[in-house]
C-alpha cells in the first residue's frame, strides 16, 4: 500500500474519533456543571486545560465561560483540534482516498462535516444546552465505525484505520480521566463525597460505559472506575483494550508474530501494553492519575511519531502535519 494512502486512512479515523470525544468531553461537562455546588466557570476552563491548549485559547478569548470554551472546542476554524477543524480534516483525508474507502463511508463523513458546519450557524442554541448535539456527534462517530467494519476490505487499509481510530480512543480516554483531576483540584473536599461519585458517573456515561461498568461491578467506587476505563480487558473504550486492538492490527500489517516486534511503531505499543498488563489501579493511584495519564498521552505520541517514520514516509519521528493534543 502506497504511504500516502496509509497515512490518509490513519489520521482519518483518528480525526473522526477526536471530533466524536471532544464531543464526549463537552457533554460530560454540561452533566457536571448541572450538579456543581459552586460556580461553573472552573469547570469549563477544565475542558481546555485537558487539551493542553490552554495559552492558545486566552489568546483568543477573554475568560473560560461556558459560551467561549463551547466555541473553542466545537466550531473555531483556527483552532485545529475543534470538531469542526478535525471533521474538515478527515473529509479530506477520505476524499484523497476515494477509491479505497466505501461509497456510503464517504457519504457518511461528508454528511458529518455539513452537519457540524451547520450546528456553527446557529451556535447560540448549543450554548444554552449542547447535550443534544453532542449526541448527534456521538452517534454519527460510532455508526461510522461501524460502517468501516462493514464495507471495507480488512485488508491492510482497514488496518492502519483501526490503528488511527484507538490510539486516538486511548489518548481521549486518558483525557476523560483527567477531567476528575483537573475538577477536583481546586477543592479537594468533594473527595469521597456523594458529588464525588456524581463526577465518577458522568465519566463513565462520557465513555458510553455505565451499563458495562455495572454490569462488571455494581456500585461506583472511584477505584473501580478507574481500574475499569484504564485496564478493563473487554470493554472497547478502554486504555488496554483499544491499545491491544491498535497492536493487533498493526502486527497483522507487518506479519510480525505475537510479542515480538519488527520496528519501532510496534516495539512502543507493544512495551506500552506489556506495561499496562502488568500494572495495577492501586499502583496507578499511587503514583498519581494526573501524572499516569500524561505520561501515558507523551507515550501514544511516541507511537504516533514512529508510525509517521516507519510507513508514512516522515522524514524524522514528527509528522508535518499530525494535529497531536
Amino acid at each position: 500500500m502506497l504511504s500516502r494512502v496509509a497515512d490518509a486512512l490513519y489520521w482519518m479515523t483518528r480525526y473522526l474519533e477526536r471530533a466524536e470525544n471532544i464531543s464526549r468531553f463537552i457533554d460530560v461537562n454540561w452533566h457536571l456543571t448541572l450538579d456543581q455546588p459552586g460556580g461553573e466557570c472552573q469547570d469549563w476552563g477544565a475542558m481546555v486545560r485537558i487539551t493542553g491548549d490552554t495559552a492558545l485559547f486566552l489568546e483568543r478569548y477573554d475568560g473560560f465561560d461556558r459560551q467561549s470554551v463551547i466555541t473553542f472546542l466545537m466550531f473555531d476554524s483556527a483552532y485545529p483540534h475543534s470538531i469542526l477543524s478535525c471533521l474538515r480534516a478527515a473529509r479530506e483525508n477520505a476524499r484523497s482516498v476515494r477509491e479505497i474507502i466505501s461509497n456510503d463511508l464517504w457519504e457518511q463523513v461528508n454528511d458529518f462535516y455539513h452537519l457540524v458546519v451547520d450546528g456553527s450557524r446557529r451556535p447560540e442554541v448549543l450554548y444554552i444546552n449542547p447535550h443534544e448535539f453532542c449526541q448527534q456527534i456521538r452517534l454519527r462517530g460510532m455508526m461510522l465505525g461501524g460502517i468501516s467494519n462493514e464495507t471495507m476490505n480488512h485488508g491492510e487499509g482497514w488496518h492502519f484505520s483501526r490503528v488511527g481510530r484507538f490510539l486516538e480512543r486511548a489518548d481521549k480516554t486518558s483525557r476523560i480521566l483527567d477531567v476528575k483531576y483537573f475538577i477536583l483540584l481546586p477543592d479537594i473536599s468533594f473527595v469521597g463525597t456523594a458529588y464525588d461519585d456524581v463526577q465518577w458517573g458522568a465519566l463513565l456515561r462520557a465513555t458510553s460505559g455505565l451499563n458495562a461498568y455495572r454490569q462488571r461491578h455494581g456500585r461506583i467506587f472511584p477505584a473501580n472506575v478507574a481500574d475499569f476505563l484504564v485496564f478493563d480487558r473487554d470493554f472497547p473504550r478502554s486504555i488496554l483494550f483499544s491499545l491491544n486492538a491498535a497492536l493487533s492490527s498493526l502486527s497483522s500489517i507487518s506479519g510480525t508474530p505475537p510479542g515480538t516486534f519488527r520496528n519501532r511503531a510496534e516495539q512502543r505499543l507493544g512495551k506500552l501494553c506489556a506495561e499496562l498488563t502488568y500494572t495495577d489501579i492501586a499502583t496507578v493511584f499511587d503514583d498519581g492519575l494526573h501524572e499516569f495519564c500524561d505520561r501515558l498521552q507523551m507515550d501514544i505520541n511516541g507511537i504516533s511519531d514512529a508510525m509517521g517514520t516507519v510507513f508514512f514516509g516522515y522524514p524524522s519521528e514528527a509528522s508535518p502535519t499530525a494535529q497531536e493534543q
